[in-house]
Protein backbone atom coordinates (compact mmCIF):
# COMPACT_ATOMS: atom_id res chain seq x y z
CA UNK A 1 0.00 0.00 0.00
CA UNK A 2 1.28 3.29 -0.49
CA UNK A 3 1.67 5.61 2.53
CA UNK A 4 1.19 9.68 2.82
CA UNK A 5 3.81 11.52 4.44
CA UNK A 6 1.94 10.75 7.42
CA UNK A 7 2.07 7.30 7.54
CA UNK A 8 -1.80 6.61 7.32
CA UNK A 9 -2.13 4.31 4.31
CA UNK A 10 -3.67 5.71 0.99
CA UNK A 11 -5.15 5.22 -1.88
CA UNK A 12 -3.65 6.22 -5.53
CA UNK A 13 -7.19 8.07 -7.59
CA UNK A 14 -6.46 7.04 -11.67
CA UNK A 15 -5.33 10.34 -13.01
CA UNK A 16 -4.64 12.14 -10.31
CA UNK A 17 -1.24 12.68 -8.82
CA UNK A 18 -2.13 13.48 -5.03
CA UNK A 19 -3.24 10.82 -2.68
CA UNK A 20 -6.56 10.47 -0.69
CA UNK A 21 -6.83 8.74 2.88
CA UNK A 22 -9.55 6.03 3.30
CA UNK A 23 -11.99 6.27 5.89
CA UNK A 24 -13.61 3.24 4.53
CA UNK A 25 -12.12 0.96 7.85
CA UNK A 26 -14.11 -1.57 9.39
CA UNK A 27 -13.53 0.20 12.40
CA UNK A 28 -15.06 3.31 10.89
CA UNK A 29 -18.77 0.99 10.82
CA UNK A 30 -18.64 0.41 14.28
CA UNK A 31 -17.91 3.78 15.87
CA UNK A 32 -20.65 4.73 13.65
CA UNK A 33 -22.62 1.49 14.74
CA UNK A 34 -22.25 2.58 18.40
CA UNK A 35 -23.03 6.45 17.78
CA UNK A 36 -26.51 5.17 16.24
CA UNK A 37 -27.11 3.07 18.63
CA UNK A 38 -26.72 5.39 21.53
CA UNK A 39 -29.19 8.05 19.56
CA UNK A 40 -31.74 5.49 19.18
CA UNK A 41 -31.21 4.78 22.77
CA UNK A 42 -32.00 8.46 23.99
CA UNK A 43 -34.81 8.78 21.86
CA UNK A 44 -36.49 5.34 23.12
CA UNK A 45 -38.00 4.37 26.76
CA UNK A 46 -35.72 1.96 29.00
CA UNK A 47 -37.93 0.65 31.25
CA UNK A 48 -41.53 0.50 32.58
CA UNK A 49 -42.35 0.25 36.24
CA UNK A 50 -45.96 -1.39 36.82
CA UNK A 51 -47.62 -2.49 40.82
CA UNK A 52 -47.98 -5.68 41.26
CA UNK A 53 -51.90 -5.82 39.93
CA UNK A 54 -50.11 -4.98 36.44
CA UNK A 55 -51.61 -0.87 36.73
CA UNK A 56 -48.37 0.76 34.90
CA UNK A 57 -46.87 3.33 37.39
CA UNK A 58 -44.22 5.22 35.31
CA UNK A 59 -41.78 4.87 32.17
CA UNK A 60 -38.20 5.36 32.02
CA UNK A 61 -36.67 7.42 29.74
CA UNK A 62 -32.65 8.44 29.51
CA UNK A 63 -34.34 12.18 29.88
CA UNK A 64 -37.12 11.64 32.41
CA UNK A 65 -39.92 9.58 34.05
CA UNK A 66 -43.12 10.02 32.93
CA UNK A 67 -45.44 8.89 35.35
CA UNK A 68 -49.09 7.43 34.97
CA UNK A 69 -50.84 10.96 35.37
CA UNK A 70 -48.69 12.19 32.47
CA UNK A 71 -45.83 14.78 34.86
CA UNK A 72 -42.41 14.20 33.74
CA UNK A 73 -40.02 13.69 36.67
CA UNK A 74 -36.38 15.36 35.10
CA UNK A 75 -34.39 12.81 37.98
CA UNK A 76 -32.15 10.52 35.17
CA UNK A 77 -30.75 13.26 32.56
CA UNK A 78 -27.66 12.41 33.73
CA UNK A 79 -28.54 8.94 31.24
CA UNK A 80 -29.28 11.29 28.53
CA UNK A 81 -25.88 13.52 29.32
CA UNK A 82 -23.70 9.89 29.12
CA UNK A 83 -25.05 8.75 25.88
CA UNK A 84 -24.87 12.20 24.40
CA UNK A 85 -21.13 12.35 25.01
CA UNK A 86 -20.84 8.85 23.69
CA UNK A 87 -22.32 9.30 20.42
CA UNK A 88 -20.61 12.58 19.75
CA UNK A 89 -17.48 10.68 20.32
CA UNK A 90 -18.02 7.90 18.87
CA UNK A 91 -19.05 10.64 15.58
CA UNK A 92 -16.07 12.74 16.43
CA UNK A 93 -14.10 9.51 16.50
CA UNK A 94 -14.40 8.63 13.03
CA UNK A 95 -12.97 11.43 12.19
CA UNK A 96 -9.47 11.15 13.73
CA UNK A 97 -8.60 8.34 11.29
CA UNK A 98 -4.67 9.63 11.18
CA UNK A 99 -3.95 9.84 14.92
CA UNK A 100 -4.79 6.36 16.17
CA UNK A 101 -3.27 6.31 19.45
CA UNK A 102 -5.95 9.41 20.62
CA UNK A 103 -8.62 7.02 18.38
CA UNK A 104 -7.89 4.33 20.89
CA UNK A 105 -8.03 6.36 23.88
CA UNK A 106 -11.45 8.17 23.02
CA UNK A 107 -12.67 4.61 22.47
CA UNK A 108 -11.54 3.23 25.50
CA UNK A 109 -13.35 6.36 27.20
CA UNK A 110 -16.44 5.56 25.79
CA UNK A 111 -16.22 2.33 26.31
CA UNK A 112 -15.77 3.70 30.06
CA UNK A 113 -18.85 5.46 29.86
CA UNK A 114 -20.92 3.37 28.81
CA UNK A 115 -20.34 0.56 31.39
CA UNK A 116 -20.94 4.06 33.70
CA UNK A 117 -24.14 4.22 31.67
CA UNK A 118 -25.34 0.92 32.98
CA UNK A 119 -24.39 1.92 37.01
CA UNK A 120 -26.52 4.75 36.63
CA UNK A 121 -29.36 3.06 35.11
CA UNK A 122 -29.18 0.30 37.73
CA UNK A 123 -29.09 3.29 40.84
CA UNK A 124 -32.25 5.40 38.94
CA UNK A 125 -34.02 1.86 38.51
CA UNK A 126 -33.14 0.97 42.02
CA UNK A 127 -33.87 4.05 43.56
CA UNK A 128 -37.61 3.74 41.77
CA UNK A 129 -38.06 0.34 42.39
CA UNK A 130 -38.33 1.51 46.33
CA UNK A 131 -40.03 5.16 45.56
CA UNK A 132 -42.82 3.83 43.14
CA UNK A 133 -43.12 0.45 45.06
CA UNK A 134 -43.61 -0.96 41.64
CA UNK A 135 -41.92 -4.03 39.17
CA UNK A 136 -39.48 -3.40 36.84
CA UNK A 137 -38.99 -4.75 33.36
CA UNK A 138 -36.82 -3.50 31.09
CA UNK A 139 -36.90 -2.32 27.47
CA UNK A 140 -35.11 -3.73 24.34
CA UNK A 141 -33.54 -0.19 24.33
CA UNK A 142 -31.89 -0.73 27.41
CA UNK A 143 -29.78 -3.46 25.80
CA UNK A 144 -28.87 -0.80 23.12
CA UNK A 145 -25.76 0.52 24.71
CA UNK A 146 -24.47 -2.98 25.45
CA UNK A 147 -24.46 -3.36 21.76
CA UNK A 148 -22.51 -0.13 21.42
CA UNK A 149 -20.19 -0.91 23.79
CA UNK A 150 -19.08 -4.34 21.65
CA UNK A 151 -19.27 -1.96 18.79
CA UNK A 152 -16.67 0.13 20.78
CA UNK A 153 -14.91 -2.60 21.61
CA UNK A 154 -14.59 -4.22 18.26
CA UNK A 155 -13.60 -0.40 16.88
CA UNK A 156 -10.78 -0.39 19.59
CA UNK A 157 -9.38 -4.32 18.10
CA UNK A 158 -9.46 -2.67 14.40
CA UNK A 159 -7.83 0.88 15.55
CA UNK A 160 -4.89 -1.38 17.49
CA UNK A 161 -4.64 -3.86 14.21
CA UNK A 162 -3.62 -0.89 12.36
CA UNK A 163 -1.43 0.76 14.43
CA UNK A 164 0.43 -2.84 14.97
CA UNK A 165 0.23 -3.23 11.10
CA UNK A 166 1.50 0.69 10.79
CA UNK A 167 4.69 -0.49 13.21
CA UNK A 168 5.67 -3.58 11.67
CA UNK A 169 6.08 -2.11 7.98
CA UNK A 170 8.01 0.57 10.17
CA UNK A 171 10.33 -2.15 11.73
CA UNK A 172 10.60 -3.67 8.36
CA UNK A 173 11.41 -0.48 6.48
CA UNK A 174 14.25 0.09 9.12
Amino acid sequence: FPQSQQGEFCRVVPGEASLQPMIQRIQSIYLLAACILCVATMSTGIAHFHTLQGEPVADMYNLWFTMADGQHDLRPWSLFVLLLIVSTLSFLDILLFRRRALQMRVASFCMILLVGWYVVYGFFVWEAVESFHADFRPTVAAALPFAALVAQWLAFRGILHDERLVRSSYDRLR
